[in-house]
């Protein structure tokens, strides 16, 4: 939070909701989004696929440790990028290379 504060740098959170009640997880939610709004980088880890599509401009999708591709949360359901996660759907052609 303090990069926040002076307005440079990345964020980066891994599972920050992991372990909070659901009024902690919205208020974190909120701080993400007001950083986000300060046009300060947040790179989200998380599990919790509702709230990574309620911030994300763009979702990076890992399976097995390797990149499975970069999504447009606003082109692709959740439901396709667990497919994507599980192996049970392909990336794009543009979204295994990172182009979205």
């Amino acid at each position: 939070v303090r990069a926040a504060a002076f307005g440079r740098g990345v964020i980066i959170m891994d599972e920050p909701t992991a372990a909070l009640g659901v009024k902690e997880s919205g208020q974190v939610i909120d701080l993400i989004r007001s950083i986000k709004d300060r046009g300060i980088p947040v790179i989200l880890i998380s599990h919790d696929m509702p709230h990574v599509f309620e911030i994300a401009d763009r979702i990076h999708v890992h399976r097995l440790g390797q990149r499975a591709g970069v999504v447009d949360p606003k082109q692709r359901s959740m439901s396709e990028v667990v497919a994507l996660m599980t192996g049970a759907e392909r990336p794009t052609d543009d979204e295994r290379a990172g182009r979205v």
